[in-house]
């Protein structure tokens, strides 16, 4: 340390040392300042001021980039509510239509389930008739044949039996027979 305070005032007292680096020369000090100040005046003028203005431009760029980034975020979000909004409505419409048709499909089965037992209805009523007019015609087939069967009968008997009192008898109780059904 010593050694350093020997240099320095060697330094600034004009010392024995001639042209050391540590001699101080007022007249270079001179020249060096002058040339410093005029290197700042004119790199101030030159490219300081280029460079702010560069600088403030690319911050102004980057501040409008910045701000139309979160404009851009800002109408994404809205275009997603948008979008949402739209869908919760497509689905709530197609919820309406598909409620809709099952409706209508509730209707159209219950209406084709009453054209049906109505059908239903309406062939049972037919066949019903359709037995009874067959029945009908049946009993007087029958009724026709037991006649015929009767009166071939009768003829028989007549043929064999001529008595009176035995035929009245015999047809009195074919036509009871007759009556019953």
């Amino acid at each position: 340390m010593a050694k350093m305070i020997n240099l320095a005032f060697l330094a600034f007292s004009g010392g024995e040392s001639s042209g050391g680096l540590l001699d101080v020369n007022p007249g270079l000090i001179f020249w060096v300042v002058i040339t410093f100040v005029l290197l700042l005046i004119i790199l101030k003028k030159m490219a300081w001021g280029p460079i702010l203005n560069s600088l403030n431009e690319r911050e102004l760029f980057i501040k409008d980039s910045i701000d139309k980034a979160e404009q851009a975020r800002i109408d994404a979000e809205k275009l997603l509510e948008e979008n949402k909004a739209n869908l919760a409505r497509a689905e709530e419409e197609a919820q309406k239509i598909i409620q809709q048709g099952r409706e209508y499909s509730e209707k159209l089965k219950a209406q084709l389930l009453e054209e049906s037992k109505g059908e239903a209805k309406k062939m049972i009523t037919e066949a019903i008739s359709e037995i009874e007019r067959k029945n009908q015609e049946a009993f007087n087939n029958l009724k026709d044949q037991v006649a015929d069967i009767a009166v071939n009968a009768a003829e028989k008997i007549i043929r064999v039996n001529l008595d009176k009192d035995k035929q009245s008898k015999l047809v009195d109780e074919y036509l009871k027979d007759l009556n019953k059904n």
